[in-house]
C-alpha cells in the first residue's frame, strides 16, 4: 500500500469519526429539546398556567404572615360578633371590639384607606373610594344588591352570594351571613390570648411593673398563659417536636444497632459461606427498596397510629441502608491490623473488638449522624401519616385551609430543629471522630 492511499484511508476514517461526533453533537440537545417539548404538552403547562389562580396565591401568602379579624352578622337572629381568625377561643367579649368597629344599632367598620362597611338591620352598605356605595340585602331567595351590568374583577356577584375583596379587606354576603375580614400584619394572641390579664400588656410592664394578676407574679403568671395559649399550644408544640426528634433518635439508633451485626453476615472477609450472605444481602435489599412512607402506611395498619409506630418505620427503612453501607466499610477494612491483633493470641471477639470496630467506627458514626439528621426531616412526614410529632400538628392545620399562620410557625420551627439537629450533628462528629473540636 502506497502512502498516498493509506494517508487517504486515514484522512476518511478522520471525516467518519468528525462526522460521527458532530451528529451526536447535534442529536443529544435535539432529543433534550424534544423531551423538553414531549413534557411541556405532557404535562398540560399551559393548561396549568390558565387554571392559576394569583388571587388566592396572594390570600395564601397574606394568610401566613399575617392574621385577620372577622366581623360576622347573623342574617336570621341580627348578632353581630369580632373574633380573630374567626375562632371561638379569639371572641371578643360580648358588647366589645377593637376601636375601628363601632357596636350599636348600625355597625359601623372602618377599614382604613376610606373604606367603610355598615350594618344597618339586615342590609350591607361598602363604600369604595372611587367605585361608589355598594348595598346589598340578603333575604330567603338570595342576596340583591344595587350592582348592574360588568363589574370589575373584585367583585363576585352571584344569586346566593356576593364577595368583594379590596387593598382594605374582604366582604362576603349570603343569606345567613355577613362577614368582613379585615387584615393586619403579625401574629396576633401568639403571646397570649384575649382572656388572659397580660394581653396588651407591654414587656415593661410584665417585667418591671406592678402585679397585673393578684395571684401570681407577672413572670409566672406571664409564662403559665404563654405555655397554655389556647390559639397557639405552645405546649402542645413543644411536646410535637420532641416526639419528632424521638422518632428520629429511636428510629436511627436501633436501625444502626441492628444492621451492625447484619453488616458482618454481609461482608465477603466476614461470612464465608455464600448461601448465608446471599441471604442476608436480599433481606436488607427488600427493606431498604420498600419505601420509607409506605413502611409507615404498613406498620400503622400493623401497630396503630402513634410516634413509637414512625419510629419502627424509620427502623426498618434505615436497617436495610446501613446494613450496606457497615457491609461494605467492613470490606474495605486493614487485614494487617487484625493480623496484628491475633498474633497477641487474641479470639475472634476480641479481633473484631480491637481490630475491626475501630477502624470502621469513624464511617458508622458518620452515617449514622448524617441519617440522624435526615431522619429529623422524614419524622416530620411521618408523623402526619402516623398520627404523631409536628408533622401531625402541620397537616391539621393545612386541612382547615384558614390557619396558614400557624402553618408558617410549625414550618419555622421545623426548619429551626433541623438546623439544631445538623449543629449537633457536626458537633458530635468533630467530637467523635476527629478527637475534638479542632481535630487531632
Amino acid at each position: 500500500m502506497s502512502d498516498a492511499t493509506a494517508t487517504a484511508i486515514l484522512k476518511d476514517e478522520a471525516d467518519r469519526l468528525f462526522a460521527r461526533k458532530r451528529l451526536v453533537g447535534f442529536a443529544l440537545p435535539a432529543a433534550a429539546l424534544a423531551y423538553l417539548a414531549y413534557l411541556f404538552f405532557a404535562f398540560d403547562i399551559p393548561g396549568l398556567y390558565e387554571r392559576a389562580r394569583m388571587d388566592n396565591a396572594r390570600a395564601l401568602v397574606a394568610d401566613s404572615y399575617s392574621y385577620k379579624t372577622h366581623v360576622t352578622r347573623d342574617n336570621r337572629s341580627g348578632d353581630v360578633t369580632v373574633a380573630i381568625e374567626g375562632e371561638r377561643k379569639g371572641t371578643y367579649p360580648q358588647g366589645t371590639a377593637p376601636g375601628w368597629v363601632s357596636l350599636g344599632e348600625d355597625t359601623v367598620i372602618d377599614l382604613g384607606r376610606g373604606h367603610v362597611v355598615t350594618f344597618a338591620g339586615k342590609a350591607v352598605r361598602y363604600d369604595v373610594p372611587g367605585f361608589g356605595l355598594i348595598e346589598a340585602q340578603p333575604g330567603t331567595r338570595g342576596v340583591a344588591t344595587n350592582l348592574q351590568g360588568d363589574l370589575p374583577g373584585w367583585i363576585n356577584l352571584s344569586k346566593n352570594r356576593l364577595a368583594i375583596t379590596t387593598e382594605a379587606g374582604r366582604l362576603t354576603v349570603t343569606r345567613n351571613r355577613t362577614e368582613v375580614f379585615r387584615y393586619f400584619t403579625g401574629w396576633e394572641l401568639f403571646f397570649f390570648t384575649l382572656d388572659s390579664p397580660y394581653h396588651g400588656a407591654s414587656p415593661g410592664r410584665i417585667l418591671f411593673g406592678e402585679r397585673i394578676d393578684p395571684a401570681r407574679p407577672n413572670l409566672t403568671g406571664a409564662a403559665q398563659d404563654f405555655w397554655t395559649n389556647a390559639m397557639w399550644r405552645h405546649n402542645d408544640v413543644a411536646w410535637a417536636l420532641f416526639e419528632t426528634i424521638l422518632m428520629a433518635f429511636l428510629g436511627t439508633m436501633g436501625a444502626a444497632l441492628i444492621a451492625l451485626p447484619l453488616a458482618f453476615l454481609a461482608a465477603k472477609n466476614f461470612a464465608p459461606v455464600m448461601t448465608l450472605r446471599f441471604g442476608v444481602r436480599r433481606i436488607l435489599d427488600f427493606v431498604r427498596g420498600v419505601d420509607g412512607l409506605i413502611w409507615t402506611i404498613v406498620l400503622s395498619r400493623a401497630f396503630g397510629p402513634g410516634p413509637l409506630t414512625g419510629a419502627l418505620a424509620i427502623l426498618v427503612t434505615d436497617t436495610g441502608s446501613f446494613g450496606k453501607m457497615f457491609s461494605e466499610a467492613l470490606e474495605n477494612v486493614d487485614e494487617k491490623q487484625i493480623e496484628g491483633v491475633q498474633s497477641t493470641g487474641a479470639g475472634p471477639v476480641q479481633r473484631y473488638r480491637f481490630g475491626v470496630i475501630p477502624q470502621v467506627t469513624p464511617v458508622l458514626l458518620s452515617q449514622v449522624l448524617y441519617y440522624l439528621e435526615s431522619n429529623t426531616r422524614s419524622a416530620t412526614i411521618i408523623g402526619a401519616i402516623t398520627g404523631g410529632g409536628i408533622g401531625l400538628l402541620l397537616t391539621q392545620a393545612m386541612i382547615t385551609q384558614k390557619d396558614w399562620e400557624e402553618v408558617s410557625y410549625y414550618i419555622v420551627l421545623i426548619v429551626l430543629m433541623v438546623m439544631l439537629m445538623d449543629w449537633l450533628s457536626g458537633w458530635l462528629r468533630r467530637r467523635l471522630i476527629q478527637g475534638g473540636p479542632g481535630g487531632q
